[in-house]
């Protein structure tokens, strides 16, 4: 149960940020700052909702122990590794980012692999049901 509860904040955590990123207008930010919001691609940004929004849900149903808590992890997974990808597929972007958000980038990728690997294990020791 706290791991659940750890994901389900974890997600929510990602999930206003991302919500903070979407509202931000880049005339208010510093340069540098800007530069980097605006070389991001929109289909990047939308992989990084998607894997959010997933995990977030995906959470959800850990904490209440629902069997779809697994295939949600996986689309969160999913989402989160193309986002990872279209960072680093992206040269105008991803020769903007520094160290520590390539480090904070590839965190975000290992919890969410983390949290679909508890998932998957929840599912196989049979603590996941089915709603009746």
């Amino acid at each position: 149960m706290p791991a659940a509860i750890g994901s389900l904040l974890f997600m929510l955590v990602g999930c206003a940020l991302l919500a903070m990123h979407a509202m931000t207008n880049p005339a208010t930010l510093p340069i540098d700052q800007r530069a980097i919001f605006e070389a991001e691609p929109r289909w990047v940004f939308a992989a990084s909702a998607f894997g959010f929004v997933a995990g977030a849900l995906g959470s959800l149903l850990l904490l209440l122990r629902h069997k779809a808590a697994e295939p949600a992890m996986l689309a969160s997974l999913i989402g989160m590794v193309i986002w990872l990808a279209g960072m680093f597929a992206t040269p105008g972007f991803r020769d903007l980012l520094t160290a520590d958000q390539i480090a904070v980038l590839l965190v975000v990728v290992a919890l969410t692999w983390t949290i679909f690997s508890f998932a998957r294990h929840s599912r196989q020791r049979g603590w996941l049901r089915q709603p009746s």
